[in-house]
């Protein structure tokens, strides 16, 4: 009987425990006032799985995500390692003050919840969420986004076309064609080169000349830039 009774208890915990699916909503919102977010990947993953992580060197998947907007390598990446993942759900950049769904979505056995995309115009920020554990009780969950800075390239603050390739320096778009031009960069090296808190974009006033390409009233930022409402059915 007490054998009995232990098999019992144990199985109650892996129930209790959330070892079903869930299906969950993820609502992302874009809280900056001149910032666009490049195509969002959102993954469900294990415990053991990470996009990224704070304090560590940027994959080359990262990097390419957050100096030119490209999600393919993380989202194949994810994919190796058993993550469900949904690709660019706002059909393009998700523009300041905007939302984005992503509606009632099988996570299969995976509890974790990471998402990315590059911030614009920066040299190589990104808005993320690093496996954050999905709830198994319903309900609605609410997190804010910090930006962070990749740490691969120095934050020049120039416009150059082209630039979105890893290692070529330089903000590849301004979507809200309201940057300057001929700045001389704010910077050419930086201290930290792992993932790390985005010190904001510090721009200038300038229209031609400066230091910054970038309009310091328009697109300065502080952290959160991003709200997440989750909701477990």
């Amino acid at each position: 009987m007490k054998i009995k009774h232990i098999l019992i208890t144990s199985l109650l915990g892996l129930c209790a425990s959330g070892a079903a699916a869930e299906t969950i909503s993820v609502k992302i919102t874009n809280l900056t006032q001149g910032l666009y977010f490049t195509p969002l990947l959102v993954a469900a993953h294990s415990e053991s799985a990470h996009l990224f992580e704070v304090g560590s060197e940027a994959s080359e998947q990262l990097q390419a995500m957050a100096e030119g907007g490209d999600i393919s390598g993380l989202a194949t990446l994810a994919s190796s390692v058993g993550a469900v993942s949904s690709e660019n759900p706002a059909g393009g950049l998700l523009t300041p003050g905007a939302s984005t769904m992503v509606m009632d979505w099988d996570t299969g056995s995976n509890d974790r919840l990471s998402i990315v995309a590059m911030l614009l115009p920066t040299n190589d920020g990104f808005v993320g969420l690093d496996s954050w554990t999905i709830p198994s009780e319903a309900g609605t969950y609410t997190i804010m986004l910090n930006g962070y800075d990749a740490g691969t390239e120095a934050n020049n603050e120039l416009v150059v076309e082209g630039s979105g390739a890893p290692g070529m320096l330089g903000i590849p778009a301004n979507p809200g064609g309201n940057s300057g031009s001929d700045g001389t960069g704010v910077t050419t090296e930086e201290g930290n080169s792992t993932v790390h808190i985005h010190r904001g974009t510090l721009g200038d006033a300038m229209e031609s000349g400066g230091t910054s390409d970038l309009n310091s009233s328009i697109h300065r930022w502080l952290n959160p830039v991003a709200k997440v409402v989750i909701t477990v059915q």
